[in-house]
């Protein structure tokens, strides 16, 4: 087992465009051959698009794009530029008249940080389609859909942290699976059992540990709708049918409890996509143990490459100055 760059898995264009001084952005996977996909949202506060055709009862077999955004439901409208792309190069699936390109997508929250006026729209997902022609292996951070990315909102935005979209990949023989994931969480950030990145002290040099304080304040039922959602894609080129897919995004959801504390909260809209090229046997079980390690590295990697942005503060520019951050008891 070798890790490899998710920009080096075949079959897949990916790009990304962002408005930094706005804190938004989208990124796209383009799957131009089409490929079989599933997905799972566990989040209670999902925004997604095209995602009750992945039901494998469903006609539609294969997929031709996913795009993660930012902007909350706005973002949604990232999709009908990619369309438009996909579309014009004779992309999706055939009713005679025309090709309908099928694009799947989920979107974060990200109104509370740069300027809610911009949003991702048709647009920046037609450049971002067109800035995955140019096979850029990005670097991870403030990139596409984790411009906007911030983690640890328990105690506010003012003692949350820069989050960020983070990516991992792996190679076993023959078989490549990967991920890209928004890191936009309402918990903390976890590596190896310790916090990276989340809900911040009032002197911001320690954490507070967001399920402490949720356990502690149990009775409280507070409203913490103020940007959240953590949003990934698992691509592959491992055998499946829909069914397998589905399973896998079920799977690749331990990596979001691995890495992030708590997941799956009422108010995030955590979603997790599969696509794959299909070309190469795997076990399932172990093709889902893969996807669930690719997302939790992806999602450490989102926080770890984030740079500070619009008043919120990195683990590049915190866990420098600080080395290691101390939990607060």
């Amino acid at each position: 087992m070798k890790e490899i760059s998710v920009y080096d898995i075949e079959g897949f264009n990916i790009g990304h465009e962002e408005d930094l001084a706005a804190a938004t952005g989208c990124s796209v996977i383009i799957c131009p051959k089409g490929g079989i996909a599933g997905v799972d949202v566990r989040g209670g506060a999902p925004g997604t698009r095209e995602t009750d055709l992945l039901d494998p009862v469903n006609l539609v077999q294969k997929i031709h794009s996913i795009v993660l955004a930012g902007g909350s439901a706005f973002g949604l409208d990232a999709s009908s530029g990619v369309m438009k792309y996909l579309e014009e190069r004779d992309i999706g699936f055939d009713v005679s008249v025309t090709k309908v390109p099928i694009v799947s997508s989920a979107v974060l929250f990200d109104l509370g940080i740069g300027s809610f006026k911009i949003r991702p729209d048709s647009s920046m997902g037609y450049n971002a389609c067109l800035n995955s022609e140019r096979k850029i292996k990005y670097k991870d951070g403030n990139i596409g859909a984790g411009a906007g990315a911030t983690i640890g909102k328990i105690a506010g935005a003012e003692y949350s942290m820069k989050g960020g979209l983070g990516t991992f990949a792996l190679q076993v023989g023959d078989l490549k699976i990967g991920s890209l994931t928004a890191v936009n969480c309402l918990g903390d950030v976890y590596e190896n059992g310790k916090i990276i990145g989340g809900a911040l002290s009032a002197d911001k040099k320690s954490f507070i540990d967001t399920e402490k304080i949720m356990i502690e304040k149990y009775d409280s039922k507070k409203n913490l709708f103020s940007g959240n959602t953590t949003i990934g894609v698992v691509i592959t080129n491992a055998k499946l049918n829909k069914s397998e897919a589905k399973k896998i995004a079920s799977m690749a959801h331990n990596g979001y409890g691995r890495a992030i504390r708590p997941a799956h909260t009422m108010f995030d809209g955590d979603t997790i996509f599969v696509i794959s090229t299909c070309e190469t046997d795997c076990d399932l079980s172990t093709l889902g143990s893969l996807a669930s390690k690719v997302i939790e590295k992806s999602v450490i990697n989102g926080v770890k490459n984030a740079d500070s942005l619009c008043g919120f503060a990195s683990y590049k520019e915190l866990g420098t100055v600080l080395n290691i951050f101390k939990v607060s008891v």
